[in-house]
């Protein structure tokens, strides 16, 4: 069976509390340049956020990202986690990935769509009739 998406699911800690969220980071191969991150809220909705996969990429090792998403390796007191920061003009939250858990992710999100590959895999007319149809 051949998937054009990766999907990963965990828990994750929220700006340190004790009490695990359920996030789950998606890829797909119509979207070679993004991943997304969904977090699930007490009500039962998921919030996303969408970003570069170059930035979870480049995040495993160091510090990235200057914009609403930034991973921080150094934030973590445990060099088995990731800080993800998110912020946006209603609040700021921070979480805590599993650093093999992503590592994973970007390993089979890699097999779909190979690092620096991905302008082969996107579809720019597409794009452009989805822009233009609004």
């Amino acid at each position: 069976m051949h998937t054009d998406a990766v999907h990963q699911s965990q828990f994750v800690l929220l700006n340190e509390s004790t009490t695990p969220v359920l996030s789950r980071l998606s890829y797909h191969s119509h979207e070679p340049f993004a991943v997304t991150v969904s977090f699930r809220t007490e009500r039962g909705r998921w919030i996303e956020w969408t970003f570069a996969r170059d930035l979870l990429v480049a995040g495993l090792d160091e510090p990235a990202g200057l914009g609403d998403v930034r991973i921080r390796p150094d934030l973590s007191e445990d060099e088995d986690f990731l800080t993800l920061e998110i912020e946006s003009p209603d609040g700021y939250a921070s979480f805590e990935l599993e650093v093999e858990d992503v590592r994973t992710f970007l390993d089979a999100s890699t097999e779909l769509v190979p690092l620096g590959e991905e302008s082969a895999h996107f579809d720019v007319d597409g794009l452009i009739e989805e822009i233009s149809n609004v």
